[in-house]
């Protein structure tokens, strides 16, 4: 985050307005050429709530959407102790289990996601 002091967003007053269901934040966003890369961090121990594995597993069915979820946090220094690609069929896959392996993915998505 490049600001450190920005709030956290708060849903609270649509509690309740559509059902159980409530938007959901998106902690990281790529763009190439059309191409998205959707990134959810959680740290050790939290878990993916359940509009968030309905939300980031319909993402990953979409032509032209790389899911994942990456355990860490960025606190004061970037920490990526592993982190998992959601498959089309919604199925997660580790793909990595370092902040160099998180970047090499990042670097390997951007190279596949040229202009056609």
């Amino acid at each position: 985050m490049r600001n450190l002091a920005a709030p956290h967003i708060n849903f609270e007053e649509l509690s309740g307005l559509l059902g159980k269901v409530l938007p959901s934040n998106i902690d990281m966003v790529l763009e190439h050429w059309d191409k998205f890369l959707i990134g959810e961090w959680k740290r050790e121990n939290e878990k993916l709530s359940l509009g968030q594995q309905i939300l980031l597993k319909a993402f990953a069915k979409m032509q032209n959407f790389t899911v994942i979820v990456v355990q860490g946090n960025t606190d004061n220094e970037m920490i990526v102790d592993k982190f998992w690609k959601i498959e089309k069929d919604g199925t997660p896959k580790i793909a990595g289990r370092s902040l160099q392996e998180f970047k090499d993915f990042i670097i390997d998505w951007y190279l596949l996601s040229e202009a056609p």
